[in-house]
C-alpha cells in the first residue's frame, strides 16, 4: 500500500492504493508492522525513514502526538503555532490543483480470466493498441495451470508501459464487456518509485 504525493506538470498527485515495486527498491523490503517514508528532495536527493507504524506502542505514541498538537493549537498565539505543512500561509504562494485520478500516469499489471481459444490475445492486444496503451509485457499461462487439465480458461498478465488512468479505464469497460473475457480484470498500478 503506497500514499503517493508528487508534484506533476499540472498540480499535485494524491494518492493511496496497492502498487506494485521493483524489488531491487528498499522500499520493496517493508514488511509486517514497519512503514516507510520516500522523500526526494532537491539538495539531499532521495532519502528513505523507516520505523514502526502499527501495534500498540506506535499507536498510543501517534494518539498522544495528536492530543499535544490540539493543545497547542487551542492555547498558542496564532503567530507561535507551527503551521500545516511546516509553512506558514504566506510563504505558499503557488496555488496547485490535485490531479483527478483520471490523469494520472502510471504503468499497470492486469490479469484477465479469459477464453483459452484462438484469436483472444489479438483481440485484447488490438483493444489495447487502439486505445494507444503500449504492451511491456505479456504473459499467457497453460490452460493446465489455471483449471486443470482440460480447462478451456486461461489467464492472460500484461504489463503496460506508463499510460493516463483515464484512457486505461475506458480500454478497461471495453476489454470487460468481451465475451471471452470471464472474471474481473484485475488491475494493480506499478511504480517505478525512480
Amino acid at each position: 500500500m503506497l500514499g503517493i504525493t508528487r508534484r506533476a506538470k499540472d498540480g499535485i498527485e494524491l494518492r493511496v492504493h496497492p502498487s506494485l515495486v521493483p524489488a531491487k527498491r528498499l522500499l520493496a523490503n517493508v514488511e509486517g508492522a514497519m512503514n516507510a517514508v520516500v522523500v526526494h528532495g532537491d539538495a539531499v536527493g532521495t532519502t528513505l525513514y523507516y520505523g514502526k507504524g502499527a501495534g500498540s506502542e506506535p499507536t498510543a505514541s501517534a494518539v498522544i502526538a495528536d492530543l499535544v498538537d490540539i493543545t497547542r493549537l487551542h492555547s498558542a498565539d496564532a503567530a507561535q503555532r507551527v503551521p500545516y505543512l511546516a509553512f506558514h500561509p504566506n510563504a505558499m504562494n503557488d496555488h496547485l490543483d490535485v490531479v483527478p485520478m483520471r490523469e494520472v500516469v502510471t504503468s499497470y499489471y492486469l490479469r484477465l480470466r479469459v477464453a483459452d481459444e484462438a484469436g483472444v490475445l489479438a483481440k485484447v492486444t488490438g483493444l489495447l493498441a487502439n486505445a494507444g496503451i503500449s504492451i511491456d509485457a505479456v504473459l499467457q499461462r497453460e490452460a493446465d495451470e489455471v483449471g486443470g487439465e482440460g480447462s478451456t480458461q486461461t489467464d492472460l498478465i500484461i504489463l503496460t508501459h506508463d499510460t493516463r488512468e483515464g484512457t486505461l479505464d475506458d480500454a478497461m469497460a471495453e476489454l470487460q464487456a468481451l465475451p471471452t473475457v470471464l472474471a474481473p480484470i484485475v488491475r494493480i498500478r506499478k511504480e517505478e518509485l525512480s
